[in-house]
């Protein structure tokens, strides 16, 4: 059996790596690519490289930004005494689109997985609790995704700042089990948000 030219197929396979992506989608994207004219490859490869050297985590809540702090970080409006604790820094932007949360943001930057060698020392946890010292914060929302490893992080990350007497809450039920935030609708995530309980 023939398959591609290996230049092609390499393309393919890079493709694949994106998440979500499967063969038949990277064969589709690749195919579209070659038929393209060349501005629109050497704009679509300098997007990308754009993204990848400007893009940087943001260093007091780790969200994605261009400028140092972000946008949320650095706006007056927002209430600096309410910390949402999130996953990643696609999680801001799910719930952002409720347009129901006014407060700021903390990207853990994954869950705890002993299987997976990822430890509290992998997370930024202690980043977390230095924005904790000197600040007025009363709440902490814990907007972890409802899987195993999820709600560990949200036990392990609840115990330590209980010491502390802070307000820890997280997201009500109504997200499913297993699901990820930034694939919920806003009106689920919002009712979650609104509904928040005390962990």
């Amino acid at each position: 059996m023939i398959g591609f030219p290996a230049s092609l197929e390499r393309l393919v396979q890079l493709f694949t790596r994106l998440p979500g992506i499967g063969r038949k989608s990277a064969t589709r994207m690749a195919l579209k690519l070659l038929t393209s004219p060349e501005a629109e490859c050497a704009e679509l490869a300098g997007a990308i490289m754009d993204a990848r050297t400007r893009t940087i985590g943001c260093s007091i809540c780790g969200g994605l930004t261009e400028d140092d702090p972000c946008a949320i970080c650095s706006d007056a409006r927002r209430d600096p005494s309410t910390v949402c604790v999130v996953e990643r820094p696609s999680d801001i932007l799910a719930l952002e689109r409720t347009g129901r949360f006014r407060g700021r943001y903390h990207v853990l930057g994954g869950l705890l997985s002993p299987l997976d060698g990822i430890g509290p020392e992998n997370l930024r946890i202690d980043r977390l609790l230095d924005r904790l010292e000197g600040k007025t914060i009363a709440e902490i929302i814990l907007a972890l995704n409802p899987t195993a490893e999820g709600e560990a992080t949200a036990l392990y990350v609840a115990r330590l700042l209980s010491q502390r007497g802070i307000n820890v809450t997280k997201l009500a039920s109504g997200l499913p089990v297993g699901g990820e935030l930034d694939l919920a609708d806003e009106l689920t995530l919002g009712t979650a948000l609104d509904e928040r309980r005390a962990v």
